[in-house]
């Protein structure tokens, strides 16, 4: 079935939806080209009657079984400005527009803030739900509101930054999965911005470049370096990037831990009774970096990012990373989370 706005798929492949690479079929996949036609959509019975399931580019979910009902995904395209003022932009983007082309964008118009967050796979629309982090910066810091469909009352709703609740990994969106359904994001950034460049290696890596005064497109550049070195290019090894987030502890047990492993990385957490430790070398401190299962594996350049090396199923992709989990509370009685969002399955 198909509309000037939409287009409805039945028994569709999501093998090309999913950065991991893994197998899964839909039901049906609903393609929004328009999102004004997102109502009249969602309305036909075919899709109204089950369940409905969002995904951007599959950058940020393990698909560990087949998807019953409808898979959504935005298709929407655009990216405009909305005010000019002397220090700031708003800019307007659309949900299916790819991330790293919105940053990259922004840097060629002269305006900063994103460029820490260069690089990272997904869509603008899939953004706001994860909070997607990285080297130091938040794209909640500067999200001004996000225009959605509000599936619980029926009605376009633009919520505000405050109402989007946005902490470490975490939003109103993904607090109430099913409700909200983004179709485009408003972003204020600033003309100039203090650069942040005291995280994972960013000085240094400018430092090798030659660059003396950085701006936001050299620590953009940089950046694109270090991914480039540290995380595999999921055309080329299917992964969702960071599969574990970095857990969140009270000072007292971060003090406790640095007793017994005075080289574990510790970083400030939002609340500043709070500390943020890696991830990354605890699970490397545990023998994990570079295993591999079958095709099931962890990435030899990176302990957090697990990795599909040709046919391995989302369901052996989570039994790997469930066992990762349980060796390191084993070793330093500190649980781990997963990142991306587990469909078909628990954690």
């Amino acid at each position: 079935m198909a509309n000037t706005g939409w287009t409805l798929t039945e028994n569709a492949s999501l093998l090309a939806l999913n950065t991991f690479h893994v197998q899964a079929q839909a039901a049906q996949l609903l393609e929004i080209q328009d999102s004004a036609t997102l109502p009249d959509a969602l309305a036909l019975p075919a899709v109204a009657e089950g369940p409905l399931l969002v995904l951007g580019s599959g950058s940020n979910v393990l698909l560990a079984d087949d998807v019953e009902g409808t898979v959504l995904v935005f298709a929407n395209q655009g990216i405009d400005i909305l005010e000019h003022r002397a220090d700031y932009t708003v800019v307007h983007a659309a949900a299916g527009v790819n991330w790293h082309k919105l940053v990259l964008w922004s840097l060629q118009h002269g305006l900063s803030g994103l460029e820490n967050l260069s690089l990272i796979p997904g869509t603008v629309g899939a953004s706001p739900i994860q909070n997607i982090g990285a080297y130091g910066v938040q794209v909640g810091e500067f999200i001004q509101a996000v225009e959605a469909w509000d599936r619980q009352t029926g009605e376009w709703v633009r919520l505000d930054n405050e109402q989007c609740a946005f902490g470490y990994r975490d939003s109103v969106f993904k607090q109430q999965p099913d409700r909200y359904l983004i179709t485009a994001v408003e972003l204020r950034l600033p003309l100039l911005h203090e650069l942040r460049m005291d995280y994972a290696g960013i000085a240094d890596e400018l430092q090798a470049q030659g660059v003396e005064t950085p701006s936001a497109v050299d620590v953009a550049n940089a950046v694109i370096a270090i991914r480039s070195r540290k995380l595999p290019d999921p055309e080329v090894l299917g992964n969702a990037g960071s599969f574990f987030k970095n857990p969140v502890l009270g000072v007292d047990q971060v003090e406790v831990l640095l007793q017994s492993f005075p080289a574990l990385p510790v970083y400030p957490a939002e609340r500043e009774e709070q500390r943020k430790v890696s991830a990354a070398w605890m699970i490397e401190h545990c023998g994990w970096k570079g295993f591999r299962d079958g095709d099931a594996g962890v990435a030899p350049s990176h302990a957090l990012v697990l990795v599909n090396h040709g046919s391995a199923s989302g369901a052996e992709l989570l039994a790997l990373a469930r066992r990762i989990s349980a060796s390191v509370l084993e070793t330093f009685a500190v649980a781990i989370e997963p990142e991306p969002r587990l469909i078909g399955a628990q954690w």
